[in-house]
């Protein structure tokens, strides 16, 4: 499963893929990880800032309350946020 719910937080494993044309979720990465197109390219943690953003503005949560739990350097990262009804909204919709 790419994500992981510990009390009010979640925490998704995420396929990073940047420097695309459009920021999007793509689907699931080998079952563990949602893979996600970022529009920035991956230079000075520009594609992490991009990413931050796109989860802030997809799942309704601020940025400062997005966390790396790992993989900030890595093409797969565990990043963690808290719990909201669009997160829930977006897993049911996804049937994943």
């Amino acid at each position: 499963m790419f994500y992981e719910i510990t009390g009010e937080s979640v925490t998704l494993r995420i396929k990073a893929q940047p420097a695309a044309s459009r920021n999007e979720f793509c689907g699931l990465y080998d079952e563990n990880a949602i893979k996600i197109r970022i529009k920035a390219p991956a230079v000075e943690g520009a594609a992490n800032k991009e990413l931050i953003k796109f989860l802030s503005k997809s799942f309704k949560v601020p940025k400062s309350a997005i966390l790396f739990k790992s993989g900030q350097n890595s093409k797969i990262k565990r990043v963690e946020f808290p719990i909201t009804e669009e997160f829930r909204a977006f897993v049911e919709k996804s049937k994943i």
